[in-house]
C-alpha cells in the first residue's frame, strides 16, 4: 500500500482498482489507522463534512467497505495484502505495518534519529534519505485534489518536514552544506509556516558556502536564534 503521493495498492504486482473516491477515501482513512478499529461515526466525518452528509451515508459507507473486501481478495495463489473486518464500534483494516510505505518511512525515520543522536552522521544520513525516497508526493495526493482535508495528513505532512530537517542535519554534520544548500531553499520557501531549524540550517549552509550577506538575509527574515558556524 503507498500513500505517500496518489493512493495506490497491489496484490504482488498486479494492481488493485480500488474503486472510487469515498471508497478510496475510506481505505485512505483505514491505512492511517491501520490495525486498530475506527468507529463507524469517525469514517463517517472522514468521508463527509460536518452536516453535509447524506442520508444515505451509512449504506454508502457499507457499500466500499464491501467494494474494499473485494478487491482485497487474493488473486488465486497470492496472499491476502489487507483484512477488513467488522469490529464494534466500527471496522479494523489488518495489514502487515511493512506493506505500507508510511510505516516504513516512520520506523526508517526513528532509526535514523537513533543513529544521529549516537553520533554517526553517515549511517543516519543514509537512513533517513532512504525514508525520504518513499515519498511520490503529498499524502494521500490524488484524494487531497477531490477536496479531503484531514488533520491527519497535515500531521503526515509535518513528520516529512522534520524527517527532512534531521536529514539536513546530518548532512550538514558531515560538512556537506554544498549537496543540500538547494533543498534548504526550496524547502524554507515552500513552506507555508516559518520553521526555525530550517531556516536554522540554511544560514548556515549560506555561510559555509561563502554567502554571508544570504545568511544574514535569512537571519534576520526569520528571526533566527544565533548558532555557531
Amino acid at each position: 500500500f503507498r500513500v505517500l503521493g496518489p493512493l495506490e495498492a497491489s496484490d504482488g504486482d498486479r494492481p488493485l482498482n480500488l474503486g472510487g473516491t469515498k471508497q478510496r477515501a475510506t481505505l485512505g482513512y483505514l491505512l492511517l489507522r491501520a490495525n486498530r478499529v475506527v468507529p463507524t461515526s469517525q469514517l463517517l466525518d472522514a468521508l463527509w463534512p460536518v452536516d453535509d452528509a447524506p442520508t444515505s451515508a451509512r449504506k454508502i459507507l457499507q457499500n466500499a467497505v464491501w467494494g474494499l473486501r473485494r478487491a482485497l481478495t487474493p488473486s488465486q495463489g497470492g496472499a491476502t495484502p489487507a483484512s477488513l473486518v467488522t469490529q464494534p464500534p466500527g471496522y479494523r483494516l489488518t495489514v502487515d505495518p511493512d506493506a505500507i510505505d508510511l510505516y516504513r518511512f516512520q520506523a526508517k525515520v526513528e532509526k535514523g534519529r537513533e543513529t544521529l543522536a549516537a553520533g554517526t552522521p553517515d549511517a543516519a544520513a543514509k537512513l533517513l534519505g532512504d525514508a525520504l525516497e518513499l515519498w511520490r508526493g503529498p499524502a494521500l495526493a490524488d484524494l487531497a485534489e477531490a477536496g479531503i482535508a484531514w488533520p491527519e495528513l497535515s500531521a503526515v505532512q509535518n513528520a516529512r518536514l522534520d524527517a527532512m530537517e534531521d536529514y539536513f542535519e546530518a548532512e550538514l554534520a558531515l560538512g556537506r552544506h554544498q549537496t543540500v544548500l538547494a533543498e534548504l531553499e526550496t524547502m524554507v520557501e515552500d513552506t507555508a509556516s516559518l520553521r526555525e531549524r530550517s531556516c536554522g540550517q540554511l544560514m548556515l549552509a549560506l555561510y559555509r558556502s561563502g554567502r554571508q550577506a544570504d545568511a544574514l538575509s535569512v537571519y534576520i527574515s526569520g528571526d533566527v536564534g544565533p548558532r555557531a558556524f
